[in-house]
């Protein structure tokens, strides 16, 4: 009977230590995209050349492109991320991989004009080491009714 208890006491303090665990990878990521806007809001590529994996893809409503080019699309201007109002987000934790969805309104300046979109922004992560890399992050254009489904 002493031998079940103390099985039974290590399952739960597992199960809420995984539990736990996984609930503080979920912020971690959420904290880093929240993050990721502000930097690419203030172009600061020194932090996003960081934060991007040498082989992420970009897919935009326009195009795919690669690392180097997201970075000088910032850079330059070419889009400028002003705002990313973020109105909902969920995460899920594989491993060493989390994908984040936020969905957004964002406010860009593109081709000489200020344009607000509503989005659902799709972000793989995968951990590289101690840090997250972001290894892609995907536009999906969408209605500002659209729902996350958790």
């Amino acid at each position: 009977m002493k031998n079940l208890i103390i099985k039974l006491s290590l399952i739960v303090l597992c199960t809420t230590w995984s539990y736990a665990q996984t609930a503080t990878v979920e912020q971690e990521i959420i904290e880093l995209s929240k993050n990721k806007w502000q930097w690419m809001a203030d172009k600061n590529v020194d932090k996003l050349t960081t934060l991007f994996d040498n082989k992420s893809k970009f897919v935009h409503m326009s195009g795919t492109w690669k690392k180097e080019r997201e970075l000088e699309i910032i850079e330059t201007g070419s889009i400028w991320y002003k705002k990313a109002d973020v109105h909902e987000v969920s995460v899920e934790v594989f491993g060493d991989t989390a994908i984040l969805w936020n969905r957004i309104t964002l406010l860009a300046h593109v081709r000489g004009n200020d344009v607000s979109t509503e989005f659902t922004v799709t972000e793989v992560y995968k951990k590289d080491n101690a840090n997250w890399k972001l290894l892609d992050l995907t536009f999906s254009s969408v209605r500002d009714t659209h729902i996350i489904e958790k």
